[in-house]
């Protein structure tokens, strides 16, 4: 059996504004498994996205449990600090907005979550070099976000998630600002990873073509998951 990499059970997830309760998720449950890749779809306002921020320790369910490979961590009774540690080293995070930091240039910020995580500068910096290679953009190294396209920026995104080489990959709507070219091309280098690597890939789209690559779909409305 395939090792269990991520165990969600029963999570809910509800907003009070005054008097109202905004129900967002209901009773979701399921599992990942190394080598998995899953995409979530539904119509806007399905709950797909505040799913996977559940998913990810970036928001807290309202009841329900996440639990973390083969030792079951439970995500929400750790500390503050034990939980950013455990994203950074554990998961890797994608969206349509890629959030590079526009400040540094690519291979700075694909360094950031090994010195985060306390790495050696010069070990960080071989391995960031390794990876822009991989992802085709050796020669972007120097340059900064705004001097790169949506597709390089998103290319230089997926090589700062796998610095760590996580387990998990959770990508929201990562596509939604690329086209075709360039959607293929950032999908191609997520199932590379998946076939070469067995990182699991959990991604929320709105594209069918995207979602047929995908060797699961799962499709969530009115906060609940209704096919498996």
């Amino acid at each position: 059996m395939n090792e269990t990499i991520l165990r969600a059970r029963n999570l809910h997830k509800e907003y009070v504004k005054g008097t109202e309760r905004l129900r967002v998720v209901k009773g979701v449950s399921l599992d990942i498994h190394k080598g998995d890749c899953v995409a979530i779809m539904g119509a806007s306002g399905a709950g797909k996205s505040t799913l996977l921020h559940l998913l990810g320790g970036l928001d807290f369910p309202s009841s329900g449990e996440i639990y973390y490979g083969e030792n079951k961590a439970n995500l929400w009774k750790m500390s503050d600090e034990h939980l950013s540690e455990f994203r950074n080293r554990n998961l890797g995070f994608i969206f349509q907005f890629h959030y590079l930091l526009p400040e540094f240039t690519s291979l700075e910020n694909v360094m950031m979550p090994a010195l985060i995580a306390g790495l050696d500068r010069n070990q960080a910096q071989t391995r960031a070099t390794e990876l822009l290679q991989y992802v085709g953009l050796s020669a972007r190294a120097e340059h900064r976000p705004s001097e790169l396209s949506g597709g390089e920026q998103q290319r230089v995104a997926i090589a700062r998630a796998i610095m760590l080489t996580p387990k998990l990959i959770l990508a929201d709507e990562m596509t939604g600002n690329l086209d075709s070219e360039n959607t293929a091309r950032v999908i191609d280098l997520l199932l590379d990873l998946n076939q070469k690597l067995g990182i699991a890939i959990l991604l929320v789209t709105h594209d069918n073509d995207v979602a047929r690559r995908m060797k699961r779909v799962l499709t969530m409305k009115d906060g609940k998951i209704i096919s498996l």
